[in-house]
């Protein structure tokens, strides 16, 4: 393998929208979903637009970036051009502990609704590494089979809204009562949660978990090594994806509500799936089902090739191993890089459990767009697409949704990145103490 070349153009505007689709869909509507509606209760829909307002500031922040400095490493790029290298390191490590946990959580949500329960920990491994598989074999080929994901994906979504229109005011639970679904639903919760009075800080924790599905939009800028024109096509990229997600979001969440109640869809594990079978459609659960698992596996293979990218571009600075440098010479893919992540996030979805990876996961992601929008609001005039304002609107947004998340989240994503910049740390004292040793003898 090369240890030092560059990635190929390969991607379109097309190819772009599809990765980000494709890493966005999966990511909220089948995981994200549930644990928001605990937090939010009948709200949950306020917490999805705030958590759509923050995502929209930092889309923006990553696309004026990306037009300026279309590399692979998104923000751990843009963090060390505009900021200084520590910046740059402290985003490129968020992102790399977040996403890989993002990777676990999309592994562990397919296997939910794949398998029975005592097959799912090893079904998410070997969907790992399945997908490790199809990345080593090029972007274009990411490309192509995150196209044909997102189209079924699309698809089982629109019959999911479709149970819903028929079964208004029928079988389903409206989003006012006690949120109970007679019944078992396919995860095997009969009835609901008794979800409390809904609250400001439950609505920002259910937009900090909600803000893990818009995330996607990253492996846009993520990839801007292998865009071509990126200073067209990223910033349209983004804008498409982001609002076809949008809109799929809010849509999915109102049926949601409407046939389980809040409480009804606190307590699924397939959240969608109990959906169609509280509107009287119980022929449409194996169908969602295959969605829900396609969708997973759709974030998953996008999510392999953002963390790849931005953990190529940290070891050729040196902040992580420079052996994972390596880029395979005729798939033009950092293959290494590959190989490491989808082991550990093997392990990860061996002994983590859902809710934890998703909490974890926006903490690290959202730490990450802190330092994008920081890094946007220095940017120069014929650099600008966006008004600072929106820039210093994600910033906070972040602050504020960080320190809303599960407790535990917060304690063990702290925890690693003060890990990763003291290990950074001591590498350059290490480095600096031998130079110096060499240089005497």
């Amino acid at each position: 393998m090369s240890t030092s070349a560059p990635l190929d153009r390969r991607l379109g505007l097309g190819d772009a929208v599809v990765i980000g689709l494709a890493a966005m869909i999966g990511a909220g509507i089948f995981s994200a979903l549930a644990p928001a509606a605990a937090a939010a209760g009948s709200l949950l829909l306020v917490a999805l637009l705030v958590a759509a307002v923050v995502a929209y500031a930092n889309a923006s922040s990553s696309a004026q970036l990306a037009a300026q400095y279309p590399a692979a490493g998104g923000t751990y790029v843009y963090g060390r051009e505009r900021l200084g290298e520590w910046w740059g390191f402290a985003a490129g490590w968020c992102f790399v502990i977040g996403k890989t946990a993002s990777c676990a959580a999309m592994a562990l949500a397919f296997a939910a609704y794949a398998v029975p329960a005592a097959w799912q920990r090893p079904v998410a491994a070997l969907a790992v590494v399945a997908l490790v598989a199809v990345n080593a074999f090029g972007i274009t080929r990411t490309a192509r089979v995150a196209r044909v994901l997102v189209v079924a994906v699309v698809a089982v979504l629109l019959l999911v809204v479709a149970s819903g229109v028929a079964g208004a005011g029928g079988a389903g639970v409206g989003a006012g009562g006690s949120g109970e679904v007679g019944g078992a639903g396919a995860g095997g919760a009969a009835g609901g949660l008794a979800i409390g009075e809904p609250t400001a800080y439950g609505v920002l924790q259910a937009a900090g978990l909600l803000f893990f599905a818009f995330a996607g939009y990253a492996r846009i800028a993520t990839l801007g090594e292998e865009v071509r024109d990126p200073a067209r096509t990223i910033p349209r990229a983004v804008a498409i994806a982001f609002g076809i997600a949008l809109a799929l979001y809010a849509v999915i969440a109102a049926v949601a509500l409407g046939a389980l109640g809040p409480g009804g869809l606190a307590g699924q594990a397939d959240p969608l799936v109990a959906v169609v079978r509280a509107n009287g459609w119980d022929w449409a659960a194996p169908v969602v089902r295959v969605g829900a698992a396609l969708a997973c596996l759709g974030a998953l293979l996008a999510l392999v090739a953002g963390v790849g990218r931005t953990t190529l571009a940290m070891a050729r600075e040196g902040d992580l191993p420079r052996g994972l440098t390596a880029v395979h010479p005729r798939y033009r893919v950092p293959r290494r890089a590959e190989l490491v992540l989808g082991a550990v996030v093997v392990v990860i979805v061996l002994s983590v459990d859902l809710r934890g990876a998703i909490g974890f996961s926006s903490f690290g992601v959202l730490l990450y767009y802190f330092v994008a929008n920081l890094a946007a609001f220095t940017q120069a005039a014929d650099a600008r697409r966006y008004p600072r304002a929106l820039q210093l609107l994600g910033a906070v947004g972040c602050v504020v949704l960080v320190v809303t998340l599960p407790l535990p989240s917060v304690v063990a994503g702290a925890a690693v990145v003060a890990l990763g910049l003291l290990g950074r740390l001591l590498v350059r004292r290490w480095r600096r103490h031998r130079a110096t040793g060499a240089a005497r003898s």
